[in-house]
């Protein structure tokens, strides 16, 4: 009787930072999901947060399972090339697995999944580095939004503040950040003390395969021979 491709042995170079238990029991755990699950989904995720990302799988937690990591292990697992998929076109699901990306194996129906997907959004403090959604000046005068315990550290991020009569007082318009521009480390500590989200955690479908079916929901890229079927 032939070997199953499933349970081939898995050729992983060796680390130090995970090891390469750790890679071969991700290996399988994908494997088993690709046998178990109906369909298996790659998404695309941008300015992810990983709490809000562990609160979406918990509700998907019954009928779905899902998994972050290395591109090259989940590949691996799935199979590169017809010749080592590990069932009929998963290839195709493998190369699409680059850049910021996940997969989802699911018991749920295609409608459901689209939905919960595309109108997940999340907003939260932008980190430094992230580009500035819109332009946030504050105006000469007191800032009473902060307590006078503050004012030290508003100095620190080089806001022109004093205390008068225990109230800060701005000394001049300040430019918090322009719209477009990446935030640095002090401007992103200011936008999170006035209170100002411009960071939103999306998910974005890129295909959806079963042993029988596959589809794109992207365009085709570029560099793949990949289309939907």
């Amino acid at each position: 009787m032939p070997k199953s491709k499933r349970d081939r042995p898995v050729t992983l170079s060796k680390t130090r930072k995970k090891g390469r238990g750790h890679k071969e029991a991700i290996v399988n755990a994908i494997r088993d999901a690709a046998e178990t699950y109906s369909w298996a989904y790659v998404f695309s995720f941008e300015n992810m947060r990983n709490l809000k990302f562990k609160e979406f799988r918990e509700r998907l937690k019954s009928s779905s399972r899902f998994f972050l990591g290395s591109n090259k292990v989940m590949q691996v697992a799935l199979g590169r090339s017809a010749a080592d998929e590990i069932r009929p076109n998963i290839y195709k699901v493998s190369k699409l697995l680059h850049g910021n990306t996940g997969l989802c194996f699911t018991n749920m129906p295609k409608e459901d999944i689209e939905r919960l997907f595309n109108e997940y959004e999340e907003y939260d403090f932008a980190r430094t580095g992230s580009n500035a959604t819109e332009k946030v000046e504050l105006k000469e005068g007191p800032l009473e939004q902060f307590t006078h315990e503050m004012e030290p550290f508003l100095r620190k991020q080089g806001m022109p503040v004093r205390l008068n009569k225990g109230v800060v007082e701005l000394l001049s318009d300040f430019v918090v950040c322009e719209e477009g521009k990446p935030l640095s480390p002090e401007s992103a500590r200011i936008l999170r003390l006035l209170g100002t989200q411009m960071a939103t955690f999306r998910l974005h479908l890129i295909c959806r395969w079963s042993p029988e079916e596959f589809e794109l929901y992207i365009e085709r890229p570029e560099d793949s021979d990949v289309e939907s079927a």
